[in-house]
């Protein structure tokens, strides 16, 4: 699986390298482009089954907006329901911060795409605890191994990837 994942990446040309200017501030010397993996149909349909076979019978939660496709995708594979988890409560209609529903003390998982430091992921935990679901994983596309899951462990979260920077900077190197 791990193999296939990474070819299908970069099959898309999804890892760049120059000098990038990441989100949280940092920059760094190659760039994973989530948005080549998120739109090509192969890659949004492995990755939706890989995380759908990491799940069980717990409501999705898709961070906004690079997550989003793949809770959708997530959502059909496994059957699931999914929320979306907006970075702020928006300014008008219901001013929702989380879209969909589920019950207070249900169990959610949270999907992201990249994990360098894990915020916006530990943002999304706190949002979705705020509102009453019981949270205590994230599973994410690429871990950048940059502190993330330090991160997320010291909220109380559990990181599992489906791949690390390394296997898929080392195996893009071959």
């Amino acid at each position: 699986m791990t193999e296939s994942l990474i070819d299908l990446l970069r099959g898309v040309d999804a890892v760049k390298y120059g000098e990038f200017e990441l989100s949280h501030g940092g920059t760094s010397d190659y760039y994973v482009d989530k948005y080549l993996f998120e739109t090509d149909p192969d890659c949004l349909e492995a990755i939706a089954a890989a995380f759908a076979d990491r799940v069980t019978d717990e409501t999705l939660a898709g961070v906004a907006l690079g997550a989003v496709p793949l809770a959708a995708a997530t959502s059909v594979a496994a059957g699931n329901p999914y929320v979306i988890v907006r970075k702020q409560a928006k300014e008008y209609g219901t001013g929702n911060r989380i879209e969909g529903q589920f019950e207070e003390g249900e169990e959610v998982v949270v999907l992201e795409d990249i994990a360098t430091t894990g915020q916006s992921a530990v943002d999304a935990v706190e949002a979705l605890r705020e509102a009453g679901a019981v949270v205590d994983r994230v599973l994410v596309v690429v871990d950048r191994e940059e502190g993330a899951s330090e991160n997320l462990a010291d909220a109380g979260v559990e990181l599992q990837s489906l791949l690390t920077a390394s296997e898929l900077l080392d195996e893009h190197a071959e």
